[in-house]
């Protein structure tokens, strides 16, 4: 009797293991579930394989000036689930997506502006941007060390050089951008011309500029 209960205890055993292990994993980040793709969402809640250095919650950026209260990273539900599927496909090839921006609240689009009223630099508030409708992301590449790629200008740089399709970089450079571009490009992605950091999710101008705001606490 004893030798006959043995392996079937052992199997319990194991099964018992899996179970916990599987609700682990899924207590780590919230699945992909059935809202409204327009809902704002904050990407952490959805997945934690992504790297942030979200340049407006400090003053390391070309505004000099810090206007987010605090650093998170809200975007249409729509917009996370694209960027979740591109983040996961780099991963396999060793890479990830670092974020300098995200959605940005049509208060804080006036505010830089009054900082850089410069359409060159800045939206202008009057019409908003994609980042004022939840559909834009600024993002580079790291690699599974956290090392960015060199993309050849640094993030908010704006000079011919930021363009796509500037000419005088080295191979590893132009690589390295076309790596993005091309991921990002898979999932529904426009690329803005010149600067290379920006992508706006295609279905992103349809949605209205919003105003809604984070709780920092």
């Amino acid at each position: 009797m004893i030798s006959t209960l043995k392996p079937l205890l052992i199997l319990l055993f194991i099964l018992y293991v899996v179970k916990c292990n599987s609700q682990t994993v899924a207590n780590s980040s919230k699945p992909l579930a059935m809202i409204n793709d327009t809902t704002f969402v904050n990407l952490k809640e959805y997945s934690q394989d992504f790297v942030y250095d979200m340049k407006y919650a400090t003053e390391d950026n070309f505004l000099k000036a810090k206007v987010y209260d605090c650093a998170k990273c809200y975007l249409r539900y729509k917009t996370v689930k694209a960027l979740i599927l591109v983040n996961e496909r780099l991963m396999k090839k060793g890479f990830k997506i670092k974020l300098f921006d995200c959605y940005r609240p049509l208060d804080i689009q006036k505010k830089m502006w009054a900082i850089v009223s410069n359409p060159i630099y800045v939206a202008n508030p009057s019409n908003g941007s994609i980042h004022n409708r939840g559909g834009a992301v600024d993002i580079t590449l790291v690699d599974l060390n956290g090392k960015e790629l060199d993309m050849g200008t640094a993030f908010d740089y704006f000079g011919i050089e930021a363009s796509h399709d500037y000419p005088n970089f080295s191979k590893e450079i132009k690589n390295n951008r076309k790596l993005l571009k091309k991921n990002m490009e898979k999932e529904h992605f426009n690329s803005f011309d010149s600067e290379w950091w920006h992508y706006n999710l295609k279905t992103g101008s349809k949605d209205s500029v919003s105003n809604f705001k984070w709780d920092c606490n």
